[in-house]
């Protein structure tokens, strides 16, 4: 997957499109992330031996990480990535100005 955690995302599709948010979690096997005040859900929970709080709580819920495009940390425009190879290990590139993102 060629998004990690921590990484700073714009969403393209759905409900939440054009919000701008940082990636909290990410699961590749199932190709979804969690992404910080994106894709909010209601869930209705019941009280748990003093361990949480009953009633509706707001959380993220994972989103497919095809609606969501990298920021690129030197041009700030959301951008496809590449990768390329260094003499330690192998790196995403920004596609459009061409700069190392790890």
């Amino acid at each position: 997957m060629k998004i990690h955690k921590n990484d700073n995302v714009l969403v393209i599709a759905g409900k939440d499109r054009g919000k701008k948010g940082k990636v909290r979690y990410a699961y590749p096997d199932k190709k979804r992330l969690i992404v910080d005040g994106v894709n909010m859900i209601k869930r209705h929970t019941k009280a748990r031996a003093m361990a949480r709080q009953a009633g509706v709580i707001e959380r993220e819920a994972p989103l497919p990480v095809s609606k969501v495009m990298l920021i690129c940390n030197k041009c700030s425009k959301p951008t496809r990535v590449g990768f390329r190879f260094t003499e330690e290990k192998k790196v995403r590139v920004c596609s459009s100005c061409h700069e190392v993102m790890d």
